[in-house]
């Protein structure tokens, strides 16, 4: 009876390791099987790091498909920390090439994460610049595609079109209005690396940026143009407060010109109050028609009187 017990009781322990060992097997089944790009994804997310490729900003266009605003191309400044060997002969370098204090670089080539953007020395750099970094052939420093908004006719149209901040977003007019669509969608060179940021011999992936869309204008450049000839000679003529001027196609109502003083540069915006860059006149100081409605008023009653 004992032995009969102790016999009943091994096959109970059997038979729950045995479910417990059939169980592990299908957990061990799911996770590799099922469950695999989910758990590649998070492995992937551990050890891969993305060095980013800004996408360049869609387009503004007037009706005929003249480029009202584009983008350039420039270079950036991105570290990975734990990739270079030598920090005080990296800092010391960069600090001399950037024109900025070697406490001020320090911050960024000893900071304690994977990857760096050096905000805003090392943004948009110039070609001599990028040149000299590049040179440098220091592990850990790299130079990254940036795009650079650029308005080819400057003042032209400048209060309707707006203006971009240093990462390529709208602040103002239509770059504001139209942000969403204009922006498009960054890219990155994806490499490998272990805990300690080191790199690993895998090949690197490209992702391709997308560019974002362009928007076509009912404004025509040749009477724009016109427009900013004659408000600036307004300007020298009376040197008044405020002049404005809008060219609408009575047809159609489209809007083919318009424009204000006083102006502004979108390409160095910075170098402007708030009120001039914020008061885009034709829309701003709009007002009621009033008296020009007199004439049409009388009319209007003589032929509700004749019915």
């Amino acid at each position: 009876m004992f032995f009969k017990k102790i016999d009943e009781r091994i096959k109970v322990v059997f038979l729950i390791i045995l479910i417990l060992f059939i169980f592990i097997i299908l957990r061990v089944f799911y996770i590799q099987v099922v469950d695999y790009k989910k758990l590649n994804t998070y492995a992937a997310n551990l050890w891969s790091r993305d060095l980013p490729i800004e996408a360049n900003r869609g387009l503004i266009l007037d009706r005929n498909g003249t480029v009202l605003a584009d983008n350039l191309t420039t270079t950036s400044l991105v570290l990975i920390p734990n990739q270079i060997k030598d920090k005080e002969d990296a800092t010391k370098k960069l600090a001399d090439i950037l024109g900025i204090s070697y406490e001020q670089m320090k911050e960024h080539v000893y900071k304690e994460t994977s990857i760096e953007r050096v905000h805003p020395e090392g943004r948009r750099l110039s070609y001599d610049i990028a040149e000299k970094i590049s040179a440098l052939e220091l592990d850990g420093i790299y130079l990254v595609k940036e795009a650079k908004r650029y308005y080819p006719y400057g003042n032209l149209l400048s209060h309707s079109l707006g203006y971009v901040g240093i990462d390529n977003q709208g602040l103002s007019g239509l770059e504001l209005q139209y942000d969403e669509y204009l922006t498009g969608k960054s890219g990155a060179i994806k490499y490998f690396s272990d805990a300690k940021g080191n790199k690993l011999n895998l090949s690197d992936i490209y992702v391709e940026p997308q560019d974002g869309m362009n928007i076509s204008l009912t404004i025509d450049i040749n009477i724009q143009k016109s427009i900013e000839r004659e408000l600036d000679n307004i300007v020298d003529m009376f040197t008044p407060d405020m002049a404005l001027a809008l060219a609408m196609d009575p047809k159609t109502g489209e809007i083919l010109g318009m424009g204000s003083r006083p102006g502004y540069d979108p390409n160095s915006y910075q170098n402007y109050s708030q009120e001039v860059l914020s008061r885009n006149l034709p829309v701003f100081s709009s007002y009621e028609p009033g008296s020009t409605f007199k004439n049409v008023t009388p009319l209007f009653s003589n032929f509700i009187l004749k019915l």
